[in-house]
């Protein structure tokens, strides 16, 4: 992938990445020549009115993360393809007691994207760089918790069978962490992610990779699938998700970025419009 010019300096232990994958059909109506209208500039906008991008002229003063790059790739060839992917800087430590902005991240990822199409959403990679986490205290979650009730009406046959395979790369830790992180989650009462089994065997989301081994320890090589079911099969839930583990993991022992995989059980398509 090509790399534009970054609006911060990004350093590979602050990075957070996301691939979309699944079918992309892009509205009829949109210019795909149209500089102002490709993945990148679509995420730069989106996520400079949300307050979220942090201010390149004043060196990275405010905001929550630097814009790096995105792309896009609706004729893919292998069976889910990545179709869009987007890359940040976190632009500062994350503060004591908040997880990572990764609802955030996957809330303007899926704004830019429903301004290029309609996103058959198959699976999602992300990026997580859990060493930013400044504590591994159990503060993370119950921020977590208490964003919750955001989900609170969400339709009951909208739950969703996953699988959830985090990846510490060259760094075992994650197998360590899986006994306690399972214990945990299925102590805390939430009805965001029920978890109920982890395996270290050979069952992990299969995807092809999107993001290169030098923004993480890659490649990947320590896994664990967490199996459970999802409230909903969306980004906002799947953002929870992401930071829900990347917090447990911290709690845990990991203190190095993850990759998590996510893909549903079952064989249907999800639409994020």
């Amino acid at each position: 992938m090509s790399i534009r010019p970054a609006s911060l300096s990004i350093r590979p232990v602050s990075t957070m990445f996301v691939a979309l994958y699944g079918e992309l059909a892009l509205h009829p109506w949109r210019n795909p020549v149209a500089a102002e209208s490709d993945a990148y500039s679509l995420f730069v906008a989106r996520s400079s009115a949300m307050g979220w991008l942090a201010d390149a002229a004043e060196n990275g003063v405010g905001g929550v993360w630097g814009m790096n790059d995105a792309g896009q790739d609706p004729d893919g060839g292998s069976q889910p393809s990545c179709r869009v992917w987007f890359q940040v800087g976190l632009n500062a430590p994350i503060p004591a007691g908040q997880p990572l902005p990764v609802q955030a991240f996957l809330a303007c990822a899926g704004d830019a994207v429903a301004r290029m199409g309609i996103l058959h959403l198959q699976g999602i990679q992300i990026l997580l760089p859990v060493e930013r986490l400044s504590t591994r205290s159990s503060i993370e979650v119950r921020t977590l918790l208490g964003a919750a009730g955001w989900f609170a009406d969400s339709n009951p046959r909208l739950r969703t069978r996953v699988r959830a395979t985090v990846d510490g790369g060259q760094d075992p830790s994650i197998r360590t962490a899986a006994p306690g992180m399972l214990q945990r989650m299925q102590k805390i009462r939430q009805d965001i992610f029920a978890c109920d089994s982890f395996s270290l065997t050979d069952d992990a989301v299969i995807l092809q990779p999107a993001v290169i081994n030098e923004l993480w320890r890659g490649p990947a090589q320590h896994q664990v699938t967490f199996h459970g079911a999802l409230i909903e099969w969306s980004l906002d839930a799947l953002g929870w998700l992401a930071a829900f583990l990347a917090s447990a993991s911290s709690q845990h022992g990991v203190s190095t970025p993850l990759m998590l995989t996510v893909s549903r059980s079952e064989d249907a398509v999800a639409h994020v419009d």
